[in-house]
C-alpha cells in the first residue's frame, strides 16, 4: 500500500476537481448512497489526548480517517493523522494520505463550494479571521479560484499575519485588517475560538462562512448573524452536535437547511446567509476519490 507524504497529498488534491468530487459526495450522502456514521471520539487513559475515528462507505471505495489530538505536544504536532482508502468491493487497502493535509484541503474546498453556491452580488473584498494552517490553505484556494480578490486578515498574532501577507498568493491582494468597521463581501472564520470574533448586523451583501468552532463550547460568529440569517450546514447529521455558533445562538434547528439543497440552485429571496461547515468522513471519501484519480497512472489498482 502506498503512503503519500504531506506534499504528495497536496499534489493529489487540486482544488477545482476536489470541489467537483465534493459536490458528488454531498449529493450521495444526502441520498444515502454514502454511509457515514458520526465520528468516534475516545479520550486517552491519561486524558491528555484524544483519538478520532471517522468512516465512510460508498459502493466504489471506503475511507477511514484516524486522528490523534495531543495539545501538550512540543516535539510533535498537536494533530497527527492518516486517511486510508480501501476498495469498496473487496476491502483491499489501496493507499493512505497524510490526514492533516487531506483534512485541510477538503475543508477549504467545502468553503469554496459554499462561496460558489452563495456568492454575494459583489465579490471583491474578503475578510479572513484566523492565522493558522486553515487560514493558509484557504488563501491557497482563494488564490487559485478567485484571482484579483482583496483579502484582509484579522488575527492576534502579528507575525503570523505578516507571514500570510507575504506568502505565495500572488493572485491576491492581502493585507492585515486596518479597520474592523470595513465592509466585506464575504467573511471566512477559521479559528478554534471560544469568544465571538465577528458580530455585526446580518446583511445579504455579506456571506458569512464559519469553518472553526467545531465543538459546542466554541464560537466565532455572533448570535445576531446566526438568528437573522438563513443557516446552511454542510453536514445536517453532525452539525446539531458540533456547530458551536448555531448551538450557542439557540437557532431553531428546523430553520437550518443543508448545503445539498443548494448545489444546483440558489436560495430564493435576498436574506443573509450563514454557511457553517463542520466536516464529516464523507468529505474525506471525496478526497480519496480525487486522489485515486490523480494516482491512477502510478497505482496498480
Amino acid at each position: 500500500m502506498r503512503i503519500l507524504s504531506a506534499d504528495e497529498t497536496r499534489q493529489a488534491l487540486p482544488f477545482r476537481p476536489l470541489i467537483g468530487a465534493l459536490k458528488t459526495a454531498i449529493a450521495e450522502y444526502r441520498d444515502a448512497s454514502i454511509i457515514c456514521p458520526e465520528r468516534l471520539v475516545v479520550p486517552t487513559t491519561d486524558k491528555h489526548g484524544t483519538v478520532l475515528s471517522m468512516v465512510a462507505c460508498a459502493p466504489d471505495i471506503i475511507a477511514h480517517k484516524l486522528l490523534t489530538i495531543f495539545p501538550d505536544n512540543t516535539a510533535l504536532p498537536t494533530l497527527q493523522g492518516q486517511v486510508t482508502c480501501l476498495d469498496g468491493q473487496d476491502g483491499r487497502f489501496l493507499f493512505a494520505m497524510d490526514g492533516i493535509t487531506a483534512t485541510e484541503r477538503r475543508t477549504a474546498a467545502v468553503s469554496m463550494l459554499g462561496l460558489s453556491c452563495f456568492q454575494p452580488p459583489r465579490l471583491e473584498r474578503v475578510l479572513l479571521v484566523g492565522t493558522g494552517a486553515q487560514a493558509a490553505v484557504h488563501l491557497e484556494a482563494l488564490n487559485e479560484l478567485y484571482p484579483g480578490l482583496s483579502v484582509s486578515i484579522r488575527g492576534r498574532n502579528t507575525k503570523r499575519i505578516q507571514s500570510l501577507t507575504e506568502g505565495p498568493y500572488s493572485a491576491l491582494r492581502i493585507e492585515a485588517e486596518r479597520n474592523t468597521a470595513d465592509h466585506y463581501d464575504a467573511v471566512i472564520t477559521v479559528t478554534s475560538s471560544r469568544e465571538i470574533l465577528f458580530d455585526r448586523s446580518a446583511s445579504p451583501e455579506t456571506l458569512v462562512i464559519g469553518v472553526g468552532a467545531y465543538r459546542p463550547d466554541m464560537v466565532e460568529i455572533g448570535p445576531g448573524i446566526v438568528l437573522e440569517s438563513l443557516c446552511v450546514v454542510d453536514d445536517p447529521v453532525g452539525a446539531p452536535h458540533e456547530a458551536g455558533d448555531i448551538l450557542q445562538a439557540g437557532k431553531d434547528w428546523s430553520e437550518v437547511t443543508a448545503l445539498a439543497d443548494f448545489l444546483e440552485k440558489r436560495p430564493v429571496g435576498q436574506e443573509p446567509i450563514f454557511f457553517k461547515s463542520v466536516g464529516c468522513a464523507a468529505w474525506d471519501l471525496a478526497a480519496c476519490r480525487m486522489a485515486l484519480q490523480s494516482l491512477s497512472d502510478t497505482l496498480d489498482i
